[in-house]
């Protein structure tokens, strides 16, 4: 395969995507900011109407189960549920990298990191458990007692993994201009993907390649 050009950029994701994401970040923003107000008291001074805040938290965290049960919709959300395909499966070279801590320079890594697959399946597992322990909490009446002391106790240490998580997640992005664009405008330099995710380039390289073949045939 001959070295890519780094002019040439290639789709790495779609605009329901990318749309998905940022939804996400808004809305994890939100019941972040909302949660810290009671948990550390910031803020509180400010509120007028300490219910209408935790009512905006409570249903900032389900709008997160809806926005992405809406992104994975049936026709739209196709490239979605690849990627989501992609995060559940782990190659030998995954392996290779998670025991190295990511030193190891010779994997072929796909679409995502190890790390990236973790995360992304850590922060679906907790915005479930943020929501069914947060709604419990919420409409107590129905719950007893201990249902509800679980419960917050749940929330309250998942609440602090998804701030440790999120914060990781920044600054990672932040370090990785190229593929934060990626997030932001939807494609990646092919010399990025050659060198970081060469296997993935190597996908769609081929696919690129098919369909010039197919349409100048």
């Amino acid at each position: 395969m001959k070295q890519p050009d780094p002019a040439v950029r290639v789709a790495r994701f779609t605009k329901v995507e990318r749309i998905a994401h940022w939804v996400n970040a808004v809305l994890f923003t939100i019941t972040m900011a909302t949660g810290a107000m009671f948990y550390f008291g910031f803020g509180q001074s400010l509120l007028s109407d300490r219910a209408l805040v935790r009512a905006v938290h409570v249903y900032s965290g389900l709008g997160i189960l809806v926005a992405f049960a809406v992104a994975v919709g049936p026709r739209w959300g196709r490239s979605l549920r690849r990627d989501l395909s992609r995060i559940n499966r782990w190659s030998s070279d995954d392996v290779r990298w998670f025991r190295s801590r990511g030193r190891d320079d010779t994997v072929r890594l796909g679409k995502f990191n190890p790390g990236q697959k973790l995360n992304a399946v850590f922060v679906g597992a907790a915005a479930i458990v943020l929501g069914f322990t947060g709604s419990i909490m919420y409409w107590n009446q129905a719950f007893g007692t201990d249902t509800r002391t679980g419960a917050d106790f749940v929330h309250q240490w998942f609440g602090w993994l998804i701030w440790i998580t999120v914060f990781g997640h920044i600054v990672l992005a932040f370090r990785d201009f190229e593929s934060f664009r990626g997030m932001t405008r939807g494609t990646v330099s092919t010399a990025w993907a050659a060198q970081h995710r060469p296997r993935w380039y190597a996908e769609e390289h081929s696919s690129t390649t098919e369909d010039a073949e197919l349409a100048d045939a």
